[in-house]
């Protein structure tokens, strides 16, 4: 026999059961989101391990996995919290026929891109090695180490001069093919070896 439930929770908490509810299924929603991407990570990971996968495309396909399921999470949040999927669409496609503007007004974003694809599919120089990108010729240029590969820039490192703290650089990825990129090999011989 189900008691009532007036009988079960105080009499204050009685005006707060839908919002008790909502914020429960919420928590819930982020919880599995997160279990979910620590799974499909491990996933990605062994995988990556038994095949010999490039680290940037492991690095690359986290970062889809988690953009993918932070974005069904947040779709399923808004549906419990009461806004409709029309609202939902409407919002998304005048977002896409904004940012499809911008993007074509914004050429040269759309080469970094472009370019990032390149770099991913053609690999001149991966994660760790150490590079130098030419002014002209053989003047010296930007150089060090690639710590990151984005859609937009490359990070390198550079190497300390005089005893200072090293320095960041983000060269965006479309110079890449426009200069002339000295390749020196990364200085770890066992991650290399992992890579190739």
């Amino acid at each position: 026999m189900r008691l009532p439930m007036q009988s079960v929770l105080p009499a204050w908490a009685l005006p707060w059961i839908e919002l008790i509810t909502v914020g429960l299924q919420i928590a819930l929603i982020v919880l599995l989101m997160l279990l979910l991407r620590s799974l499909l990570h491990r996933f990605i990971s062994r995988v990556s391990a038994d095949k010999q996968v490039p680290l940037e495309l492991v690095v690359g396909t986290k970062r889809l996995v988690t953009l993918l399921l932070v974005g069904a999470a947040l779709l399923w949040i808004l549906d419990r919290v009461g806004v409709s999927a029309t609202v939902i669409w409407t919002a998304f496609s005048g977002f896409v026929a904004v940012g499809a503007v911008a993007f074509f007004a914004a050429w040269s974003v759309l080469s970094n891109i472009f370019s990032a694809v390149l770099i991913y599919t053609s690999r001149p120089f991966g994660l760790h090695d150490h590079i130098e990108l030419l002014e002209g010729g053989d003047k010296p240029g930007l150089a060090g180490e690639v710590m990151d590969i984005n859609l937009i820039y490359t990070t390198l490192r550079e190497d300390p001069v005089d005893g200072q703290e090293p320095t960041h650089l983000r060269i965006p990825n479309s110079l890449f093919f426009q200069r002339t990129t000295r390749l020196r090999r990364s200085q770890q011989p066992v991650l290399r070896s992992l890579l190739d």
